[in-house]
């Protein structure tokens, strides 16, 4: 069966889901992308990805032409439209048709589509073993140059550090600031164990606010867990007592191994199995109704 689009208010095939080559989130990465998973059918955290949307908007000055209720009820649409319980729904707001110089404002209306579909990130037998992680050369944009709370539709700097971690052998690669300290993986937040308390990077080194991430802050104060933000380097990585990994298609995975060291005794620990758990109880028990 062909996948349906949401595509500028129209739900249309997969094949008649274009956009033009005058587009400037195809010319020149403008414009902004949300994730979210659904499960059960329930959209997990709708409105809070779709307010990030919206935020990563405005920082870039795309003035979205909806309102955070129209895209939240045409993300839900595009799902059942598919006959979906469970899967992820991608949503890209693009500047929209232009030139082919730099300005803008010579695009004067943004476009955007809503794909639904299913994604395995990780093989599922990693989420029982745990994942191999390397550190990349590849740095981190500074916030000076974009803000990483900013989901533009510019990858490329996660896509080259994809690149050297699969060419490494490893499914996921550590990314540093420039300043060295952790900011996040290609695609995912970090988290460690230290001393019985858990530890993340504040987003201030790097990394994106992700809504996994909030939620682990949640599942910590429930299980009655310690957790703060503070810099990290490889270092504590290498010596902590566990560590793992969140993101919306990630969910939450253990990484056993940096480097080659092993973190740990090299397989997933027992908070972040804990945590693994509490999450997918969570995820059965709320969400949006599709």
């Amino acid at each position: 069966m062909s996948r349906k689009i949401w595509l500028d208010g129209t739900i249309v095939d997969e094949a008649d889901a274009k956009v033009s080559v005058f587009d400037h989130g195809l010319l020149y990465g403008d414009g902004i992308f949300e994730g979210i998973r659904f499960y059960h059918g329930r959209v997990f955290r709708l409105r809070a990805h779709i307010e990030r949307l919206f935020l990563s908007a405005k920082a870039i000055m795309l003035k979205m032409p909806w309102s955070i209720e129209e895209v939240m009820q045409s993300t839900i649409e595009t799902i059942r439209a598919n006959d979906l319980k469970d899967g992820y729904v991608r949503l890209v707001v693009t500047r929209g048709v232009g030139d082919l110089g730099l300005n803008p404002f010579l695009c004067p209306t943004p476009s955007m589509f809503i794909i639904a579909s299913g994604i395995s990130l990780y093989p599922d037998e990693l989420y029982d073993v745990g994942l191999e992680v390397v550190t990349c050369a590849t740095r981190r944009p500074t916030p000076g140059s974009l803000s990483p709370q900013v989901k533009s539709l510019n990858y490329l700097n996660n896509i080259m550090a994809k690149v050297e971690a699969m060419k490494a052998g490893a499914k996921e690669g550590l990314m540093l600031n420039e300043q060295g300290y952790v900011a996040e993986c290609t695609g995912d937040n970090v988290f460690i164990l230290k001393n019985g308390e858990v530890i993340t990077p504040p987003v201030s080194d790097g990394s994106l606010d992700g809504i996994t991430r909030g939620v682990i802050f949640e599942l910590c104060k429930n299980l009655g867990v310690s957790i703060r933000e503070a810099s990290l380097t490889r270092y504590d990585i290498y010596t902590c007592d566990e560590a793992f990994l969140t993101g919306t298609a990630a969910e939450v995975i253990a990484m056993i191994q940096l480097d080659d060291r092993e973190i740990g005794n090299g397989k997933p620990g027992e908070l972040t199995l804990q945590l693994i758990q509490a999450f997918r109880e969570l995820i059965r028990s709320e969400g949006d109704a599709i």
